[in-house]
C-alpha cells in the first residue's frame, strides 16, 4: 500500500465510505486536467463539485468525463484573465 492507499482508506473509514467506492485514479486524472488547462486552484475545488454531484447520485465516471471535457474546451487565459472578460 501507498501512503495515498493508506489516507483514502483512513478517510474513507473516518466518513463512513467504502474506499472501494473510490476512483482514486479518476480523481487524480481530473484534478490533473483541471490545474493544467484551467487553473491549479480549480483542482480541488472541481474535485469537490465532483463529489457533490456523486452524493447527488451522478455517476463517477461519467461526471468527472463531462467534467474534462469541460477542461479541455476551456480558453486558454491570457495575462491572467480568460479572453472574453
Amino acid at each position: 500500500m501507498t501512503v495515498l492507499d493508506d489516507w483514502v482508506t483512513a478517510a474513507c473509514a473516518e466518513l463512513g465510505l467504502d474506499p472501494a467506492e473510490v476512483s482514486v485514479p479518476t480523481v487524480l486524472d481530473l484534478a490533473r486536467d483541471v490545474a493544467h488547462q484551467v487553473l491549479r486552484p480549480g483542482a480541488p475545488v472541481t474535485a469537490y463539485l465532483l463529489g457533490v454531484a456523486v452524493g447527488r447520485g451522478a455517476d463517477p465516471a461519467a461526471a468527472a468525463a463531462r467534467l474534462t471535457g469541460l477542461a479541455a474546451q476551456w480558453p486558454v487565459e491570457l495575462g491572467g484573465e480568460r479572453p472574453d472578460r
